[in-house]
């Protein structure tokens, strides 16, 4: 994972422990003061939404006691696609350009151009230097790519 990546799954983290989880509690709390539970929406959903916030609290805990961050900015090898890399590739069937990050799991984001490193473009990317030509298996069928250019932006 990028330092950035690690960065937002600690304010994630915070968040929904020092803000969020609070105020669903005061509002279980006041609803559960008001007597019959069973027909009170607000305490049903206040547990429901408890139960889901200590749901991700405990998955964000053990995440981030796994992680491994990986600063891009630090890669010593720049002339390869390694991860953290930013690469851009042309589509040899439709000369098309394409720019993607390649990045952890939980950091990946299609539309931003941030794609996981266990992604099939990025298998094809990993360990390209600039002009080589690779395979990548797509629903459509095989296309060749070409890597146009590698940077290891500062994070």
């Amino acid at each position: 994972m990028t330092p950035a990546g690690a960065a937002a799954l600690r304010a994630e983290l915070r968040r929904l422990w020092d803000e969020e989880r609070p105020k669903v509690v005061e509002v279980v709390s006041w609803a559960a003061a008001l007597g019959d539970r069973s027909e009170n929406a607000d305490y049903q959903y206040g547990k429901r939404r408890l139960r889901e916030i200590d749901r991700r609290v405990r998955f964000l805990h053990k995440r981030l006691e796994r992680v491994q961050v990986v600063d891009p900015a630090a890669q010593a090898r720049r002339d390869q696609v390694f991860f953290g890399a930013t690469v851009t590739y042309a589509r040899l069937s439709d000369d098309a350009e394409v720019t993607v990050t390649i990045v952890g799991v939980d950091e990946a984001d299609a539309e931003a151009g941030r794609i996981s490193w266990v992604a099939p473009v990025a298998r094809a990317l990993l360990g390209a230097r600039v002009g080589d030509t690779r395979k990548l298996r797509t629903p459509a069928g095989a296309e060749e790519v070409e890597v146009v250019a590698i940077a290891y932006p500062a994070a």
